[in-house]
């Protein structure tokens, strides 16, 4: 039976992992890493039985100790916490769905600890991709993407090793202002943000999608995982959310894979392959679908792409700025601090003012993305 930890377990993707476990009924939870939501995660452990179940705060900690008194549970906290959740020796895999640059040190001590990885926690490549690629080959370790996106590329690259890729077409919904110009997007409210025409998602990757900045963090995110230059990505812009990504090869010939709307579908994938399972839901009829279309994205519109780009071209630190400073900026947004324009707009400013290193340590990425808060607190 194959062990698993969930860092970020009572977040959308971790919670949709902890379905998969329960419908499929051959896989063990070793360990739960959540924040604040002590009820859930509470309800969770009572449910799946961790070894160890770890909470940010020592003050959560103590009151989850109370709350699970009558469980055989380890309660530990803070990034010491996470650390030891992420190497517990029963556990062969770890799926980092926890949210933002708080991933990286977790994932990097996981990898010396020779554990396969099913990464949802994108900001982990974004801004230490040029660690965490090398680690992973030196310890065989396996990188499992759950993003759909990349799972769909993922996916199509299978069976297909040694034959040269052309380009890697990672789609993208367009999120819920598609279509609109700059003067449209003047008065947008969080919870217009927040509506996604396709997706069910966590409150900040929604609002990433609809600047598309998501789009650029899941490029980042692909050149380090499948090893291709930033040239042979393309955004391509299809609504229907039909197509999760594709891939062109040197011959011409695109292979693509196609499914419903569904995190479930890529997060199994990555809990068991090589292996497919049967899953529950609802399948994809052709004969239903009224077409599908393809877009270039709007880069006047939506900036935050093509400062994406940017930052990768630019490399080293930057892509960490790119990340710090959006996250920064999406929680000003949220809080109704600043409008939905000044995001990329305090990314770009970040990202000119943010001093440039070649080869960041980790120390100095978690520097990097610390003066990213003190640049915008300084000036929004």
């Amino acid at each position: 039976m194959r062990k698993i930890a969930v860092l970020g377990s009572t977040g959308s993707i971790g919670t949709q992992t902890l379905c998969v476990v329960r419908e499929q009924g051959d896989l063990k939870v070793a360990g739960l890493a959540a924040g604040s939501n002590i009820e859930l995660l509470e309800a969770q452990i009572r449910e799946f039985r961790p070894e160890i179940a770890a909470v940010w705060t020592q003050e959560a900690a103590r009151e989850l100790r109370v709350k699970t008194a009558d469980c055989n549970v380890k309660i530990v906290s803070g990034m010491e916490g996470l650390l030891e959740l992420a190497v517990c020796p029963q556990t062969d895999l770890l799926v980092t769905a926890i949210v933002g640059m708080l991933g990286i040190r977790p994932t990097i001590a996981a990898i010396k600890a020779g554990k396969d990885i099913a990464l949802a926690n994108k900001e982990t490549l974004v801004t230490a991709g040029h660690l965490i690629m090398p680690l992973a080959e030196k310890y065989h370790c396996s990188i499992l993407p759950v993003d759909s996106e990349h799972s769909a590329i993922f996916q199509s690259l299978n069976g297909e090793n040694g034959n040269k890729i052309d380009k890697i077409l990672l789609t993208a919904s367009g999120g819920p202002f598609r279509g609109k110009c700059r003067k449209d997007l003047l008065h947008i409210r969080p919870e217009d943000a927040l509506k996604h025409p396709n997706w069910s998602m966590g409150r900040k990757i929604t609002i990433d999608s609809a600047t598309l900045v998501n789009k650029g963090l899941e490029v980042m995110e692909a050149k380090w995982l499948f090893g291709t230059d930033l040239d042979r990505i393309q955004v391509v812009v299809h609504p229907q959310s039909v197509i999760h990504s594709m891939v062109q090869y040197e011959d011409g010939a695109v292979i693509a894979q196609l499914g419903t709307p569904d995190m479930r579908l890529p997060i199994q994938y990555a809990l068991y392959y090589p292996k497919r399972r049967p899953l529950s839901g609802r399948r994809l009829d052709f004969f239903e679908l009224a077409g599908l279309t393809f877009e270039k994205p709007d880069l006047l519109t939506f900036p935050g792409l093509r400062l994406a780009f940017d930052a990768m071209r630019r490399g080293g630190n930057i892509p960490t700025a790119f990340n710090a400073a959006n996250e920064s900026a999406v929680d000003k947004f949220l809080n109704g601090k600043i409008n939905f324009l000044d995001i990329p707009e305090i990314i770009e400013a970040y990202m000119e003012n943010c001093r440039f290193l070649e080869n960041p340590s980790v120390d100095e990425i978690l520097d990097t993305e610390k003066a990213a808060y003190e640049f915008i607190e300084s000036r929004w």
